[in-house]
């Protein structure tokens, strides 16, 4: 690829160039998503394989997002300094090499070590990722590619147990996770193919960027005294929080709360996926207009935290289960894009990769906590305080997207004002 397009700028992107790095991006955010959930569906296989206790097999789960939040906070850097493409192929290769260390593996150790070989893996991704589409993609469509990422990292958890599953109950579970590594090996084999789509010249951004007029960035870790970016962690922690509730929790606890039959229960989690998707291809367009996001993010959550709480207090008949967290869903994908938006804004010209990997290391802490704290509640079967939990952890949510806002203006008034 000439240097001249490597390096062209996003304001001279055609709809075309920035559609096809959206893509594919995209489809390497999927596999990221679809590599953090092949385990879980398979647990009863593996409890049985490797004579463990769920557990044990949930601390494999926490190894790998332990491993991976340390990952995505150093991996910054690298991206920084390297530039995305090259480790974007590494973080893939390790994802592909995980799903067969997963199904070859010959005892619960082994399953930890694997653990670790996708934790490293999936932890570059955020970085890579918002790197490319802020230094390539023109900004009057990264609205667009913020959606589009959301879409795919939600289709990728959507894929993982009915890709897994079926394969496994047909063969068995190792088959199940070594096509699973095949996959996320063949994605990196189509972007390798696509690879001049990723390049990136570093050193040329280095010097077209500078100092933002605003933000220190001198240093290489000064991006760390500026207030909005510790504030955006928080955020990232609190939505990881929210995620982490409604994946493996709140559709439980409403069906005890409203008599679900266990079919519908279980339809909760995917109409909710479903319609968060639906509700990012909305937030897109809304976030063409960076200067509302903080708006847009509060009215989603809003409306997500008023339907928990109609969950947890109002008396409806079960059906209307599903409806409502599709609607909270629905509400809570249109801030998605917009939630993203705000790490932009408080991010410095020269310092995206570290950002990145910083702030939605926030999102692997979350999902870490949220079991510890709202499984003690379904433990003591306290349904209506996971649901009232979740709608408290959303309206965090708001004050943490009014608050980075605030803390970035601040941070732009002189000293002397």
């Amino acid at each position: 690829m000439s240097s001249a397009s490597a390096s062209r700028t996003p304001s001279e992107n055609t709809l075309r160039t920035d559609a096809q790095l959206i893509g594919l991006v995209g489809l390497a955010h999927a596999i990221s998503h679809f590599s953090q959930l092949i385990l879980a569906p398979l647990f009863p296989w593996l409890k049985d394989a490797f004579n463990v206790s769920y557990t044990e097999l949930g601390a494999v789960l926490t190894v790998f997002f332990v491993v991976s939040c340390l990952v995505q906070a150093a991996s910054g850097f690298i991206v920084d300094k390297l530039g995305p493409r090259p480790v974007l192929f590494v973080g893939l290769g390790m994802l592909g090499l995980a799903g067969f260390g997963y199904a070859t593996a010959q005892s619960y150790w082994m399953l930890l070590a694997s653990a670790v070989v996708g934790g490293v893996g999936n932890g570059v991704f955020h970085p890579v990722d918002y790197t490319l589409f802020n230094r390539k993609v023109a900004p009057t469509r990264l609205g667009h590619a913020y959606s589009v990422h959301g879409i795919t990292g939600s289709l990728g958890w959507a894929l993982a147990p009915a890709f897994v599953v079926p394969i496994a109950l047909a063969t068995s579970w190792r088959v199940a996770l070594a096509a699973a590594g095949a996959l996320a090996l063949a994605v990196l084999v189509v972007l390798w193919m696509y690879r001049r789509v990723f390049a990136l010249d570093v050193k040329a951004v280095q010097k077209a960027t500078g100092q933002d007029a605003h933000l220190p960035t001198a240093g290489q870790f000064d991006f760390l005294r500026i207030p909005a970016v510790w504030m955006c962690f928080g955020f990232f922690f609190f939505y990881a929080m929210v995620i982490s509730v409604v994946q493996t929790f709140a559709p439980v606890a409403a069906g005890h709360l409203h008599a679900v039959p266990l079919a519908l229960v279980a339809v909760c989690l995917t109409v909710y996926m479903v319609a968060s998707a639906a509700g990012m291809v909305v937030g897109g367009f809304l976030a063409s207009d960076p200067s509302r996001c903080e708006r847009i993010v509060g009215a989603g959550f809003g409306i997500a935290a008023s339907l928990a709480l109609v969950l947890a207090f109002a008396d409806f008949a079960p059906v209307l289960v599903p409806v409502l967290f599709g609607a909270m869903g629905f509400a809570s994908g249109i801030a998605g894009p917009s939630r993203d938006l705000l790490v932009k804004k408080s991010t410095p010209a020269n310092a995206t990769g570290r950002v990145y990997g910083v702030v939605y290391a926030g999102l692997d802490i979350g999902q870490a906590v949220a079991p510890l704290v709202f499984g003690r509640l379904m433990d003591n079967g306290r349904y209506t305080a996971v649901i009232v939990g979740l709608a408290l952890v959303q309206g965090v949510l708001i004050a943490s997207a009014f608050n980075v806002r605030r803390v970035r203006r601040e941070a732009l008034v002189p000293a002397s004002a």
